[in-house]
């Protein structure tokens, strides 16, 4: 898909879900691997809803690099960002699922973290046209705690400011992914102030800021146009602009968890690239939005898979014409 709107810079890997759930990771006889990573997520829900997006990012020279992007391309993602390393493996995450179908990230099998292609994304090899044509960035944090690949958001934000793309922030914690949850939350908050919108979950933003109040964090990271507090079952809060409001979770059969908020996200960047950003400061569109996006997440937790299971613009819609929260 040519001229992408939406570059999302970041990780896109293998996550291995436990076919049983319940158990511990030594407890599981077998996996079944989804392609995710939560920037290659936004991507592929993004151009799902209709808007063109396009994906930055590493990946082996091996089988499951080469299926990833194969994945991204027929979805539709553009994927002249990806860089192809010779050297080193594809990521894969391991996944234990509890019995309501809530994941947690047990380890990437027998690699270190800091050996997978995705460590290694080169400043200098982003494409700078892609910037030219495009409106927002959206960046996860995982590439931070690696040299090489946190220079690249560095350059990746660098272009961004230059053409005057609307940054977004996807905090996207994962503890596994670092050696040091100080280090982690430094460097995190030094970023803060270069993006316009931000988008964590209630523990992630309790630990960033000890609070999980938008307006709350809106005031102390006073370059923010949005904040938006994802908390699963329980729904969410926002602020945008002077609106802010919290919204139920709708009500859903879950099957798999796993990438419902980068669809939630997803379906926020679709929303505000129709509207527009100013449309923000009405309230009733602020609900909109959010309500939007809530629907798309929700959808995207009844089938497994963080990818497979994104919803088209048709079954967002004749949802939420069912649907009220």
């Amino acid at each position: 898909m040519s001229n992408p709107r939406v570059l999302c810079l970041g990780e896109v890997l293998f996550d291995c879900l436990a076919d049983q759930i319940g158990l511990k990771l030594e407890e599981v006889k077998s996996w079944t691997p989804y392609p995710g990573g939560a920037p290659a997520n936004v991507a592929c829900a993004l151009v799902k809803l209709g808007t063109p997006a396009g994906f930055i990012g590493a990946v082996g020279e091996d089988e499951p690099g080469k299926q990833l992007v194969q994945i991204l391309q027929d979805t539709g993602v553009d994927t002249t960002g990806v860089q192809h390393k010779p050297t080193a493996p594809t990521r894969q995450v391991y996944v234990v699922r509890d019995l309501s179908g809530d994941r947690s990230f047990a380890g990437f099998g027998k690699y270190d973290t800091s050996e997978f292609a995705d460590t290694r994304l080169q400043a200098q090899q982003i494409p700078e046209s892609l910037f030219i044509d495009a409106d927002f960035l959206v960046s996860g944090t995982l590439e931070l705690a690696y040299p090489e690949s946190e220079a690249a958001i560095h350059q990746a934000l660098k272009l961004a400011e230059q053409y005057d793309l609307k940054m977004i922030l996807d905090v996207n914690w994962r503890p596994v992914f670092w050696q040091d949850a100080d280090v982690a939350k430094q460097k995190i908050q030094a970023l803060l102030p270069r993006f316009d919108f931000l988008k964590l979950t209630k523990e992630e933003a309790e630990w960033l800021f000890n609070t999980s109040d938008p307006g709350a964090i809106t005031y102390r990271v006073n370059s923010l146009d949005g904040v938006l507090v994802t908390d699963g079952e329980n729904g969410c809060a926002y602020c945008l602009g002077e609106n802010e409001g919290k919204l139920p979770a709708f009500a859903m059969p879950v099957v798999d968890t796993t990438g419902a908020g980068d669809s939630f996200l997803a379906g926020f960047i679709h929303q505000l690239h129709q509207s527009g950003i100013n449309s923000l400061r009405e309230a009733e569109t602020a609900k909109r939005v959010v309500t939007y996006a809530s629907a798309v997440g929700g959808l995207t937790t009844i089938k497994p898979g963080a990818i497979a299971s994104q919803p088209t613009p048709a079954e967002v819609d004749a949802f939420l014409a069912d649907h009220q929260l």
